[in-house]
C-alpha cells in the first residue's frame, strides 16, 4: 500500500525534489488520485468454506469449551455484531 510518506520518499529519489508528507497528499490530490482503504479480505478467501467451518467445526469447539467450562481471558465485554469489527477498533 502507498502512503503518503511513501510517495514524498519516491519522488525525492526519483526527482531530487523534497516534499514533505502534506505536500505529497495535496499533490496526489490535483494529480486526481484519492485516498483508498483496501478491503480486509485475502484473494483466496472462499466464503463457502468459511461457512461450513462456522457451522462444523467453530460449532464443534464452542461445544467443547462450554462442557469444560471454558471463559474467556479477555478483560473486555465481548462486542456485539454492530461493534465487532468497527473503524474505531483500529489505529491509525
Amino acid at each position: 500500500m502507498w502512503t503518503a510518506a511513501r510517495v514524498a520518499t519516491l519522488i525525492g529519489r526519483k526527482f531530487h525534489v523534497s516534499y514533505s508528507v502534506s505536500g505529497a497528499t495535496r499533490l496526489m490530490h490535483r494529480l486526481g488520485f484519492s485516498p483508498q482503504v483496501p478491503a480486509r479480505r485475502v484473494v483466496e478467501h472462499d466464503e463457502q468454506a468459511v461457512t461450513v467451518w462456522k457451522e462444523a467445526t467453530w460449532a464443534e469447539v464452542k461445544e467443547l469449551g462450554r462442557r469444560a467450562g471454558a471463559t474467556t481471558s479477555s478483560r473486555r465485554p465481548p462486542a456485539s455484531s454492530a461493534q465487532a469489527g468497527s473503524v474505531g477498533d483500529w489505529p491509525r
